[in-house]
């Protein structure tokens, strides 16, 4: 059991000591907000953050602890919950989100006494945005759960996969999904589109099967929602380097507790993205369209004598123009993917039965990928890069 103890005053910074079976953890100050721990778990060192509001129950034993933990109130004067008067917060965004981040601060103590872990115990990124009260409870809930597995473990090492991870812990399950349907629904989508002439544009197939391997991956990766653990730009960064520091991951994704995103920022996302995907999709076409002419030439050399309709792709032209095709549609419709059919509409239904969930993921990246698939043929005709042979 934990008992956390708080005092309705402005401002609290954090002491420990031990008091005889338990550990007993207390801050304080005669001008202070106080805020006592109580635990059977071993010692750990807490946070400073400001409080100019009446504390409101944080947790009860259905939250985030495994075992029921008592919190109790007063206001300095005496026992019993503060009132509903007195010491209110600040209004508007900034003020919401600095009572949020106080709120996320209460809930990751709490979690981290019920787990028995101390702050220097986590990686220096996650410690340092649960100081700042950017993360909630439930995130550190989940990065615990994740340490369990040993591959887990590993891929936690990574900053890009922790902070798509604990956003969603599907996150990998899609990245899979993803590569793996990609062949099948790009082989598919060609001979939906190339009909009687898919035999005759293989070559234009395989690049663009090859090149859909490499940017599916891509394509999951950049517009996932993510938890933000990055360090903040340093203070010789130039304003546009601070700009999308502050932008998210996904333009559409639920903002976490002390965190909110302006309309421009969300737009910004989608503008660092689609730069990205440019050099991604550009690249993986290079890549797609260099392995379909090694096979052309290699054809050539070995049986002398090829049809007509064989030859060479145009490498440049192409991979410039699968470049823009990221930009102007994949971009747009993996953000919509991610941040609004995922993670607003699917997973809000569907969360308390993960299997269902998964086939759900499962069905919508699939019509996606094959969806992509036959607007590319048609950008790619559009935009005169790949013909169509007589």
């Amino acid at each position: 059991m934990a008992m956390a103890s708080f005092s309705h005053i402005s401002a609290r910074t954090f002491s420990l000591r031990p008091h005889t079976q338990a550990n007993f953890y207390h801050c304080g100050h005669s001008s202070l907000q106080s805020f006592t721990i109580i635990t059977y778990h071993r010692t750990f060192i807490l946070f400073k953050s400001k409080l100019n509001r009446s504390c409101e129950p944080i947790l009860t034993h259905t939250n985030f602890l495994h075992s029921p933990a008592t919190v109790v109130f007063s206001t300095g004067n005496g026992g019993g919950p503060p009132g509903n008067g007195g010491g209110g917060g600040g209004s508007g965004g900034s003020g919401e989100d600095e009572e949020e981040r106080d709120m996320n601060r209460e809930e990751a103590m709490l979690v981290l006494a019920e787990a028995g872990r101390s702050p220097e115990s986590l990686p220096a990124d996650l410690a340092a945005a649960v100081a700042a009260g950017r993360v909630p409870g439930l995130i550190l809930q989940r990065y615990f759960e994740f340490e369990k597995s040993a591959g887990m473990r590993w891929l936690l090492k990574f900053g890009g996969f922790k902070e798509r991870l604990l956003a969603d812990d599907l996150f990998l399950a899609k990245l899979v999904m993803e590569c793996v349907v990609v062949i099948f629904t790009k082989a598919a989508a060609e001979l939906e589109r190339r009909k009687e002439k898919f035999t005759k544009e293989l070559d234009f197939v395989v690049a663009n099967v090859v090149t859909g391997i490499v940017t599916g991956f891509v394509l999951v990766w950049f517009p996932a929602p993510a938890v933000p653990l990055k360090r903040p730009p340093a203070v010789s960064a130039g304003p546009i380097a601070k700009f999308f520091y502050g932008c998210p991951e996904n333009a559409f994704q639920v903002a976490l507790a002390g965190t909110s995103y302006t309309l421009i920022q969300r737009i910004g996302a989608i503008v660092r993205n689609g730069a990205k995907l440019f050099v991604v999709g550009t690249g993986a076409s290079l890549i797609g369209i260099s392995i379909t002419n090694a096979l052309i030439n290699a054809q050539k050399v070995v049986k002398k004598k090829l049809p007509a309709e064989i030859e060479n792709l145009p490498v440049i032209s192409t991979s410039v123009a699968y470049g823009v095709y990221m930009v102007v549609v994949s971009n747009i419709r993996y953000q919509i993917l991610a941040g609004i059919i995922e993670q607003r509409i699917l997973e809000p239904l569907l969360r308390q039965n993960k299997l269902m969930l998964s086939a759900a993921y499962f069905a919508v990246r699939t019509a996606n990928t094959y969806w992509g698939s036959l607007l590319w043929v048609d950008f790619a005709r559009w935009a005169g890069v790949q013909k169509i042979k007589d």
